[in-house]
């Protein structure tokens, strides 16, 4: 249960649901009303597939490029760091906003990579390497993340009208601090790991 807890936890703070609110917004303004809700299901439907997909697939991925856990670990800690720091000093520059085409958005950016993106999946396919045996708890955490980010993104008018973008902006800054801890302790474990270093 509390492995299931965790990984949900750490699944949330990746796929960042209030962060996402504004690019969700963003992305459906020149969308149909009627139509927005409809295209938020479909495109967290999809996000659901392509993870899965990967939490499933881990493992024949490490196996087909003879990649190691360690060197996984690393670069998934990398790219979190990354996305971290991003979501805590945006620029107009570099932040996590992408071009969105108009009228109605397919796939990108809304499913991958604002729901799915790099560092989602690469952390699970790190999770499910080192602990294969854990698969259907971290299938269980990643359910359940997935459901509390499609609550908010379904519900994301309403929130934004709620909270404000200041409160939502706070809120991503947040969750961006936690995720660099979460970040640098993947990489640490990656190191150890590579170097046989105890722990």
């Amino acid at each position: 249960m509390a492995l299931i807890v965790s990984s949900a936890v750490v699944f949330v703070l990746i796929m960042d649901p209030l962060g996402n609110v504004p690019l969700f917004l963003a992305a459906l303004r020149h969308t149909a009303p009627e139509r927005r809700r409809r295209i938020v299901v479909r495109e967290l439907l999809i996000a659901l597939v392509v993870m899965l997909v990967f939490l499933f697939g881990g493992n024949a991925f490490m196996e087909l490029f003879h990649v190691e856990s360690s060197a996984l670990a690393v670069a998934g800690g990398t790219i979190l760091l990354l996305i971290a720091l991003r979501m805590i000093f945006p620029t107009p520059e570099r932040n996590l906003r992408e071009a969105s085409p108009d009228d109605e958005p397919f796939i990108v950016p809304l499913a991958v990579p604002y729901v799915a993106g790099p560092s989602l999946l690469a952390m699970e396919i790190v999770l499910v390497s080192s602990n294969p045996e854990a698969l259907p708890s971290y299938l269980v955490g990643l359910g359940l993340a997935w459901l509390v980010t499609a609550l908010v993104l379904f519900f994301s008018h309403g929130l934004h009208r709620v909270l404000g973008e200041k409160v939502l902006l706070a809120m991503e800054r947040l969750m961006g601090m936690v995720l660099v801890i979460v970040a640098t302790q993947m990489g640490l474990e990656g190191i150890a790991a590579f170097f046989g270093i105890a722990r």
